[in-house]
């Protein structure tokens, strides 16, 4: 697990990761300056760094590097909760109290993303993540068993 990146290295790595290609300390620190005082060779340190540290790889450019993130921000996002969750006495609990803690907009992300995981069919059908046979009540009617219904085939 990654250690969670500094306050100067978290600005520097937001460059790297928004821009998303190989970039060069002389832009991330004509950015960094629109917001503070900051010297070249300070940058220069910290994408070194990075570097040592496995966040971003580097390539010889002249006499000067271009540096390319090695992972995205939503990995090293998942990775910092992981971690956190995984330090946790009670996995269950944190994750209740991670839950309470989010906006609905967060939560159907959360929902979102599930479904991503597990794929389509595998969401709306729970006896399948139990590793269980359907039960009746789980089962779609059949055709003959609901005659009144309108089967809707998506317009085909």
């Amino acid at each position: 697990m990654p250690r969670p990146l500094g306050e100067l290295e978290d600005a520097v790595m937001t460059r790297v990761w928004k821009w998303n290609r190989p970039v060069t300390v002389r832009e991330v620190l004509e950015d960094l300056q629109q917001e503070r005082s900051i010297a070249y060779t300070t940058v220069m340190t910290v994408l070194d760094n990075l570097h040592q540290k496995g966040w971003v790889r580097r390539e010889a450019e002249g006499r000067a590097y271009r540096y390319e993130a090695v992972s995205t921000r939503a990995a090293y996002a998942a990775a910092l909760m992981n971690d956190a969750w995984s330090q946790s006495d009670n996995p269950a609990a944190a994750l209740v109290a991670f839950f309470g803690m989010m906006s609905d907009e967060q939560r159907q992300a959360l929902r979102d993303a599930v479904r991503i995981v597990q794929g389509p069919d595998r969401a709306e059908r729970p006896e399948e993540r139990e590793g269980r046979p359907p039960r009746q009540e789980d089962r779609p009617p059949r055709q003959e068993e609901n005659p009144g219904s309108v089967v809707d085939h998506g317009g085909r």
